[in-house]
């Protein structure tokens, strides 16, 4: 990689730095500070002009791969591009400039965002209300889950298990764990849908939920949804959908008409905020009825007044983020509603579903497909065929990066071997999915014909292979300053 750090580029050999001339009176840091927390050498600051600063990360950008780069079919993840309105109106003094703890009268326009698309995502998925404050979509999970649990507290009992098919995403399990529960894993069946037989012998009075995955993670609609609640429910058990594949969804399916008690919403994935870079994220939680009384307060209310913060909840299960959650990426998905409207949004949805079906249609001949179910917005290949000549999904990955292309999620689903996990989402022409296929077309005729070059990939990219059990296990991304690690 030719682009060095900025200490390498710095043009002082002593590092020094300037501020401007101090406008209060002086005070030394130690009268004001405890000595164990004082610095004992100068800050490594590197002394570098602006414009240079600039051009560095411009291209260390260059190296990195986004959407806003290339194509970026990350199954599960939704990729989707995000329109650069969601940035400028994020950006704008009145919702940029304000302080989570002024005075409710100062804010009311940032009450009233909130406010209003609490109710949209409620009216979008048939809920009663919805939270905005978990930072993510599995800390979403986990709200939803510790609802779950002040639930059938608030009956008498707790319950032990919660119910998970062997298709769900790898937060859940943690999830569950984490909210005292333990997880009880479910078979699917030979058509990737959550097998009713394992379901209904799971069932038992200290089943607290089953979290479901609608689409699940093999891109399939569960269309036994129903029953699978109404056993449930049966059982006392409330049902939990993980709304990470919502993006499917959108104006076609009101999961809480379909008996769902609890959802998780990604803002990043389904309503276009950025993804990735860890963070910030947003996952609201959305419930039915029944499960109102134990939302997270504050609760943003409407009063004759105006709005306000309603924290009187006796039944809460009390703050799970500061303030109210990541209020700039929920700005920002607040105008990617406002810009769609209703039929925009269901509009997506169908065209995230038609790339998909379109895209497997170009591939499925050459790469063996595990479930031979229509999908929805995202679907699974298996490489098998490939690895049959020496060539593992990691090589046709790796090999995708030398088409300026981002490869898909790789061996996840666990349930499918050398799986290849595909989601174009609606943001991408046909075109750039003609392109994407062809790339991997290729690489299905070079493993066939020219293994080896599939297996020594990437060769174009700024750094070619790593040794990747290496680098987990000897991680080491501090800079060697002066000699100190």
């Amino acid at each position: 990689m030719s682009e060095k750090l900025l200490f390498e580029h710095t043009s002082k050999k002593n590092d020094d730095f300037y501020l401007p001339p101090s406008d209060v009176p002086e005070e030394k840091p130690a009268e004001l500070i405890p000595a164990a927390w004082l610095r004992r050498d100068k800050p490594r600051i590197p002394d570098i002009a602006e414009p240079h600063v600039v051009r560095h990360f411009v291209n260390l950008s260059t190296q990195n791969h986004h959407v806003d780069k290339a194509f970026y079919p990350l199954g599960s993840c939704t990729m989707k591009y995000n329109p650069k309105i969601n940035e400028n109106t994020s950006a704008l003094p009145g919702f940029s400039c304000l302080h989570p703890l002024q005075p409710l009268d100062t804010v009311q326009g940032a009450l009233q965002l909130v406010y209003d698309i609490s109710s949209w995502l409620a009216e979008i998925a048939g809920f009663s209300a919805v939270t905005l404050q978990p930072a993510a979509g599995a800390h979403g999970e986990l709200t939803g889950l510790m609802l779950v649990r002040a639930f059938h507290e608030s009956k008498g009992n707790p319950r032990k298990t919660v119910l998970i098919p062997d298709s769900a995403h790898g937060t859940n399990p943690a999830s569950v764990i984490i909210s005292g529960y333990e997880s009880v894993t479910l078979k699917s069946n030979d058509k990737g849908l959550l097998d009713l037989k394992e379901l209904e012998e799971a069932l038992n009075p200290e089943v607290a939920a089953l979290m479901l995955t609608n689409p699940n993670t093999l891109g399939i609609f569960e269309t036994q949804v129903k029953e699978i609640c109404k056993l449930c429910h049966n059982a006392g058990a409330l049902v939990y959908m993980d709304g990470a594949n919502m993006n499917a969804l959108l104006g076609l399916v009101r999961p809480a008409e379909l008996g769902i008690d609890v959802m998780h919403f990604n803002l990043h994935k389904t309503f276009s905020t950025p993804h990735g870079g860890g963070g910030p994220g947003s996952g609201p939680v959305g419930v039915v009825e029944k499960l109102v009384d134990f939302l997270p307060t504050p609760c943003v209310t409407k009063a004759a007044s105006g709005y306000t913060l309603d924290c009187d909840r006796p039944q809460s299960i009390g703050k799970v983020s500061t303030f109210y959650g990541n209020f700039a990426i929920i700005v920002r998905a607040y105008t990617y509603i406002r810009m769609l409207g209703a039929e925009g949004l269901k509009k997506a949805s169908q065209n995230a579903i038609l790339n998909a079906n379109y895209l497997l249609s170009r591939l499925a001949d050459k790469f063996d497909q595990p479930y031979d179910m229509t999908p929805m917005h995202e679907f699974v290949l298996a490489g098998t065929r490939q690895k049959q000549q020496g060539v593992k999904t990691l090589d046709i990955a790796k090999r995708l990066l030398d088409f300026g292309v981002h490869a898909p999620t790789v061996y996840f689903p666990l349930i499918v071997p050398e799986a290849l996990m595909i989601e174009p989402t609606e943001t991408e022409n046909k075109e750039t999915l003609d392109a994407y296929a062809d790339y991997l077309l290729q690489i299905a005729r070079e493993a066939e014909e020219d293994p080896e070059k599939v297996k020594q990939a990437p060769t174009k990219t700024p750094r070619k292979r790593l040794d990747e059990a290496q680098a987990a296990k000897e991680l080491n991304i501090r800079y060697n300053f002066k000699g100190a690690k």
